[in-house]
C-alpha cells in the first residue's frame, strides 16, 4: 500500500533535533531509513535522562522491533560504523535490526587525507569550505568517477577489493602527500576486509528490503541527514555538503519511488545555526548568540566545534518548505528562547536598494544581503513542562504563529526539551497520518 511512508527533513543548515523527531516517530513505522550524508552528519537523542550520538546508524536504532536501514545513498565509515555499534551494544541498545545496503560507498582512510588536504589548499587563498574532514566529499566524488571506487559489497571479496583500492591508490598518489600510510594498499586492504567480516551478517540489497516492506503494508520512515540549505544542488552552494540532503534526496538514496510518500514533516529550530564556513544571514556574534549557544548546547555532535548562531530566517524557511513540498513544521529547541526580552524573525533580505522575500541559495550572494527583521515580544517562563499549545505562555504561541503564517503550513510537533516526553503536538502531524492511510 503506497501513500503511508514518512519523511523527516532539515529545513536550515542541519543540527535542526530530527533525531529527536526521528525517535518520536519511529515507533509507528517498520523501519527507518538513512538515505544520504555519512559520519558528517550527528543525530542526537534524549531517551530516560541518557543521551545517544548517533552518526551512521538511524535514529530508530533505539526502538526493538524496528529496523533501522543504511540505504545505498549513504558514504559508509567502516570503522565509525563498528565503534558506534559497540558503543549502543555496550549500553544495551540492541542492534539486530541495522541493515547496511551492499550498495552503498565506503568512505576510505584515503578520502580523509584527501578532505584535509584540499581543506588546506583551500584554506589558503580564502576559499575554506569548513568540512567535517570525513572524507564524505572525496568519496561522494569516487562514486561519480567509477575509478577506484569501494562499496560495501568489495569488502566482502578480499581480490575485488584490492582492485578497487589499487586502482584508487594510484589515482590519488600524484596529489596526496607522498609515502602516505593512507595509500598503503596492503594495510588499507586487510583493515578493510576485516571490517567487512563484522558486518556482513548486516549487509543486504536494502532495495529489495524496503520495497517489500512497502508492499506488505508496512511504513517507512525516511531520516534526512544534514538539511536542506545543505543540499548540494539546492543550498547555499559552494558551502554545502556533498549528497541531496532534501526529501528529493530519497529516490535515488533508498531505491523508493517518491510516490511511496504521504507526509513530509519539515524541522526546524527556533533560531538559526550553523558549522562551518559559509553564508547565515542573523548571525548574532554578541551575548545573545552566546546566551542562545550555551542554553542550547550548539556544539557540534560531530565535531564538537561551536555552532554559529542568529535569529530565526524565514525566507529560507519558506524556501525550504517549498523544495520539499513539507506538509508540517516541527519546531525545536522553543525552549532555548526563553528569558529574551524581544524575539527577532528575519522576514525579507536587503541588497543595496532592493528589498526581497525570496530566499538566494548562492553562497556568495547570500553573504552580501542585510536582513530585514520582525520583533516580537519574548516570554520568560520555563516552558519545559508544557505539554500542549495552551500551556504555552502567550508570547511563545505568538511567535510560533507568525512562523506558522509566514511558512504557509501549519505546524504539527513543538520540541520544549531534549527528551521525548517534551514534545507539544497539535493534532496535525496525526491527522495527516490518517489522511494519508
Amino acid at each position: 500500500m503506497t501513500g503511508k511512508s514518512t519523511a523527516v527533513v532539515g529545513l536550515q543548515w542541519g543540527d535542526e533535533g530530527k533525531g529527536k523527531i526521528v525517535d518520536v516517530l519511529a515507533r509507528e513505522h517498520a523501519a527507518v531509513v538513512r538515505y544520504n550524508g555519512g559520519a558528517n552528519a550527528g543525530h542526537s537523542v534524549v531517551v530516560n535522562g541518557e543521551r545517544y550520538a548517533l552518526h551512521l546508524v538511524p535514529s530508530g536504532i533505539l526502538f526493538p522491533g524496528v529496523k533501522a536501514v543504511i540505504g545505498n545513498g549513504v558514504v559508509v565509515d567502516p570503522e565509525v560504523l563498528l565503534a558506534e555499534i559497540d558503543n549502543l551494544e555496550v549500553r544495551g541498545v540492541d542492534t539486530s535490526g541495522l541493515v547496511i545496503s551492499s550498495r552503498a560507498h565506503v568512505v576510505m582512510p584515503y578520502h580523509k587525507l584527501e578532505d584535509r588536504t584540499r581543506e588546506a589548499a583551500a584554506d589558503s587563498d580564502g576559499r575554506k569550505i569548513g568540512t567535517t574532514g570525513r572524507g564524505i566529499g572525496p568519496a561522494y566524488a569516487d562514486k561519480a568517477q567509477r575509478f577506484g571506487a569501494v562499496r560495501v559489497c568489495d569488502l566482502l571479496d578480499r581480490d575485488r577489493l584490492r582492485r578497487r583500492v589499487s586502482e584508487a591508490a594510484r589515482l590519488k598518489a600524484g596529489f596526496l602527500p607522498a609515502g602516505a600510510e593512507e595509500l598503503n594498499v596492503d594495510a588499507l586492504v586487510d583493515k578493510a576486509a576485516a571490517q567487512g567480516e563484522r558486518l556482513r551478517h548486516r549487509v543486504s540489497d536494502t532495495t529489495y528490503l524496503l520495497n517489500e516492506i512497502i508492499d506488505s503494508g508496512g511504513r517507512l520512515l525516511f531520516e534526512g541527514a544534514n538539511a536542506t540549505l545543505l543540499d548540494v544542488d539546492h543550498g547555499t552552494y559552494p558551502f554545502v555538503t556533498a549528497s541531496n540532503a532534501t526529501v528529493l534526496g530519497i529516490g535515488p538514496g533508498a531505491g523508493v519511488s517518491p510516490t511511496c510518500i504521504g507526509r513530509v514533516l519539515g524541522v526546524a529550530k527556533a533560531y538559526s545555526t550553523r558549522v562551518g564556513s559559509g553564508p547565515l544571514p542573523t548571525e548574532q556574534n554578541n551575548d545573545i548568540g552566546n546566551r542562545i549557544r550555551e542554553r542550547g548546547r550548539e556544539y557540534g555532535t560531530t565535531t564538537g566545534r561551536p555552532r554559529r548562531v542568529g535569529w530565526i530566517d524565514l525566507v529560507a524557511l519558506r524556501y525550504s518548505v517549498m523544495v520539499n513540498r513539507v506538509s508540517a513544521l516541527c519546531v525545536t529547541l522553543l525552549d532555548v528562547l526563553s528569558g529574551l526580552d524581544e524575539l527577532k524573525l528575519c522576514v525579507a533580505y536587503r541588497m543595496g536598494e532592493r528589498v526581497t522575500d525570496c530566499f538566494i541559495p548562492d553562497g556568495e550572494e547570500l553573504g552580501k544581503v542585510e536582513p530585514v527583521y520582525e520583533t516580537l515580544p519574548g516570554f520568560s517562563h520555563d516552558i519545559t513542562s508544557a505539554r500542549s499549545m495552551d500551556e504555552l505562555p502567550g508570547p511563545a504561541r505568538a511567535y510560533l504563529d507568525r512562523i506558522r503564517s509566514f511558512a504557509g503550513i501549519p505546524i504539527g510537533l513543538v520540541s520544549v526539551g531534549p527528551e521525548r516526553s517534551q514534545t507539544i503536538s497539535t493534532g496535525v502531524a496525526r491527522e495527516l497520518e490518517s489522511a494519508t492511510a
